[in-house]
């Protein structure tokens, strides 16, 4: 049932088992759906989907497999109106004559009729959709086998809700804003040291930990207050193919600058790979850098270093003697052997690349991509590789 449904499930990168397939069989098989097309989207989400960060794919697997069917909540607003004034309740337990069973295809076929037919308020009676009555359709009256329309069950389409895709923010493989950037370098902290004195700092997950554990009642708990000893180095790529990832760049920036868990935080740039040579501005301009051995020598290996470009060039810029394209910056020395001195005089190093890393592979510049991440582990500068780059930074 539904096969490929799952398939198309599966093919907007849902991982969906066959264990939880079954699960979703094994619901409806209960009625769990209620035979709504919106109770089936919100039974399907809930038993397929692992993580709200998933839950714009499913939407869009959702609109993509069931756009064009109709559901019983796609009645006119104006029936809306006359359903939402004035419930008329009666107790007509008492007359189970008016109540008639009907298979779900011939009350689809009355609801359609009623549907053309009505044009006004109805309250009361056995015929129409409205409130009160013995109706098939309505609600606030009794009948056991019909379809409740309005009340308190009001929906959209299912299909709408989809289509409007409210949780595609939600998603960890799209690009990022300075707060999500801020939260995911927050995980930075895990380098910093506890002072020694007073537990005076409130462990937030600790806290929720606790809570849970005591049944809901609230249980503060408290930690050692940090001391700031993350220092980060951050290397941009700029101008160039870059230029169109210069809002993205500079959101990181920004998060990385108000950041109040750094003890040290430089920032330098480069242009396509970095050579004898760091700029001190996005400009790139001759005499306002200084040299790479400067930073060598100044900055110890402690220092977490994080690049930031597409590694898109010519393979003549990345492995040869003259690459650079600043005439008046000739390297003697290929950028790729300047890249492995950053390995090699710091421990933690990882690359951000603005570049999908689905098209890696066919790219502009696939091949000095592939040449750089075989140097630096490289991650897509989205929520999750940013994510990864961090977990990375992390291994001690």
């Amino acid at each position: 049932m539904f096969i490929d449904f799952m398939l198309c499930l599966r093919e907007q990168g849902l991982a969906v088992s066959l264990d939880e397939w079954l699960s979703l069989m094994d619901a409806l098989d209960k009625g769990l759906a209620d035979n709504s097309l919106i109770e089936f989207y919100y039974l399907c989400r809930n038993v397929l989907v692992k993580t709200e960060a998933d839950y714009d794919k499913f939407d869009m697997a959702f609109a993509k497999y069931f756009e064009g069917v109709e559901s019983v909540e796609e009645i006119p607003d104006e029936l809306w109106d006359w359903l939402s004034q004035g419930e008329l309740e009666r107790d007509l337990l008492d007359k189970p004559e008016w109540a008639k069973e009907y298979d779900l295809d011939e009350l689809m076929k009355m609801f359609k009729e009623r549907l053309e037919e009505q044009k006004e308020k109805h309250d009361g009676g056995n015929y129409w959709i409205g409130t009160g009555g013995t109706s098939a359709m309505g609600h606030g009256g009794y009948n056991p086998a019909g379809i409740r329309v309005g009340g308190y069950s009001r929906h959209k389409s299912a299909v709408k809700v989809a289509g409007e895709r409210n949780f595609k923010d939600f998603r960890q493989d799209h690009e990022l804003d300075i707060r999500q950037f801020q939260m995911a370098f927050r995980k930075l902290r895990q380098f910093s040291t506890r002072v020694d004195a007073e537990k005076t700092e409130l462990d937030v997950e600790g806290t929720i930990d606790a809570t849970c554990n005591n049944a809901g009642m609230l249980k503060l708990v408290y930690e050692k207050p940090r001391k700031n000893t993350v220092k980060l180095l951050l290397l941009i790529d700029s101008d160039g193919s870059m230029a169109q990832y210069a809002r993205l760049c500079n959101q990181l920036f920004q998060a990385l600058h108000q950041s109040t868990h750094l003890k040290d935080f430089r920032t330098y740039y480069f242009h396509n790979c970095v050579y004898d040579y760091l700029y001190t501005t996005p400009r790139c301009r001759d005499g306002e850098w200084v040299e790479t051995d400067w930073v060598f020598a100044n900055l110890d290996s402690e220092y977490k270093v994080i690049f930031v470009g597409d590694a898109a060039m010519s393979p003549y810029e990345l492995m040869a003697r003259g690459g650079n394209q600043n005439w008046y910056a000739y390297n003697e020395e290929p950028g790729i052997d300047w890249l492995e001195k950053f390995t090699r005089r710091y421990k933690k190093c990882i690359w951000l690349n603005p570049i999908k890393e689905e098209h890696w592979q066919w790219a502009y510049g696939h091949r000095t991509i592939k040449a750089v991440g075989e140097v630096f582990p490289m991650f897509e500068l989205t929520l999750d590789g940013l994510d990864k780059g961090i977990q990375r930074l992390l291994v001690r």
